[in-house]
């Protein structure tokens, strides 16, 4: 149990004792009425079977479920959770103009073994009494989750943290793909990527084939551990977070990987390489 009064130990050092996020110890739920939060719960049911739904799609299925909503609170509940429809389109607005778009590298690339390109994402997770964001680094090859990190705000902090973890626990991939979210696109992170001499991709055309991986991660993830049970704060939910990512890891296999888990995709992977 962590005491934030604790005169010989710091939030920081209980929670890197207790292996815990210290955004996930400072989480407060995010104030949203009660019916927001179930509109909420059904948009993000409804944006993992259909991602190409935008504003205009996920209010008319709302109000199919009996909500009376209009376009607008639809539009913002959207914006609130960092969602938006994805589809082939020539060009994907910049999320930030001062933000540098770095060119898409995977085209027409085989990604064969692990290491060779990892990709990160954010979802959203419903809470009893609020919500929170999730990111994940994975392995595009082997689909193992190399670090996640959990947040109440879409800040690109959290972010960072993920990927600064899996670099040092990995070591740096060849490419590192994303979407052009503003998070992936910060100085912060692509600077932490250039350092490590990590070439930077970018997804243009086609965001959701280039994501299919990671957003099957989220519909597991979601459907098997976060929609099962109401979490009451950061804490609980990060520690089921973790559990479920250690199975999902090193027992549930996969019929891509011939069977094996993403654990003994990856392993294999570097032993063979070494």
């Amino acid at each position: 149990m962590m005491d934030s009064k604790d005169p010989g130990l710091s939030i920081s050092r209980q929670c890197l004792l207790l292996d815990l996020p210290r955004s996930s110890f400072y989480y407060r739920p995010t104030e949203e009425s009660d019916e927001d939060l179930r509109l909420m719960r059904l948009i993000d049911e409804r944006y993992l079977l259909c991602p190409f739904y935008g504003s205009r799609r996920m209010t008319d299925h709302l109000r199919l479920l009996g909500f009376r909503v209009n376009r607008k609170r639809g539009r913002r509940l959207m914006a609130k959770m960092g969602l938006q429809a994805v589809y082939p389109r020539p060009r994907t607005s910049r999320p930030h103009p001062e933000h540098r778009i770095f060119p898409y590298l995977l085209r027409g690339v085989t990604v064969e073994r692990a290491n060779q390109c990892w990709s990160a994402d954010i979802t959203y997770l419903p809470m009893r009494r609020g919500f929170m964001y999730l990111v994940a680094v994975m392995d595009w090859h082997t689909r193992r989750v190399l670090s996640f990190r959990l947040s109440n705000t879409l800040e690109a902090d959290f972010c960072v943290e993920a990927l600064e973890e899996a670099l040092e626990r990995h070591g740096p991939p060849e490419i590192f793909n994303t979407d052009q979210g503003s998070q992936f696109t910060s100085t912060r992170f692509t600077d932490v990527l250039i350092d490590h001499d990590v070439k930077i991709s970018m997804d243009g055309r086609g965001r959701f084939l280039d994501n299919i991986f990671i957003e099957r991660l989220w519909w597991s993830l979601k459907y098997e551990c976060v929609y099962l049970q109401e979490f009451a704060d950061g804490r609980n939910l990060y520690r089921a977070i973790n559990t479920w990512i250690t199975f999902y890891n090193s027992e549930r296999p996969h019929s891509s990987l011939d069977g094996r888990t993403p654990d003994q995709a990856y392993f294999t992977d570097l032993l063979k390489a070494a």
